[in-house]
């Protein structure tokens, strides 16, 4: 069974850092890559960070570029993979989803549940 588990969330003041992580298990990850998104209410999902199964290719949304990082760690089948997000600001509230796609196979793509993060004072 495909599961996309999503930890990490919660609230913290600007400036600050979270790290959020996606424990990915039930499917071969080979040729995958995994997009962290995020979505505000009222808004469209947009893609905030992805890395590739493997080669460990990445690219971010100019928005987050040079704050936050994503990477991956390997188990026995299961990968998490991290997003460390530092110098966070109030348009970073969102709530953070976690996608695994198939690169070549468009229709495998599964999600997880979300974590929600509150950048506030």
């Amino acid at each position: 069974q495909v599961q996309l588990v999503e930890s990490g969330g919660g609230l913290v003041q600007p400036g600050g850092s979270l790290r959020l992580s996606c424990a990915a298990s039930g499917f071969s990850f080979s040729n995958y890559r995994i997009t962290w998104f995020r979505q505000v209410p009222g808004k469209e999902r947009e893609m905030v960070a992805l890395i590739t199964i493997p080669g460990d290719s990445s690219s971010y949304a100019d928005s987050v570029k040079g704050r936050f990082t994503i990477s991956r760690d390997n188990a026995k089948n299961t990968v998490t993979v991290y997003l460390q997000m530092n110098s966070l600001k109030s348009e970073d509230t969102a709530v953070y989803y976690c996608n695994a796609q198939h690169i070549h196979e468009l229709d495998y793509s599964y999600w997880g549940q979300g974590t929600k993060v509150t950048v506030s004072s």
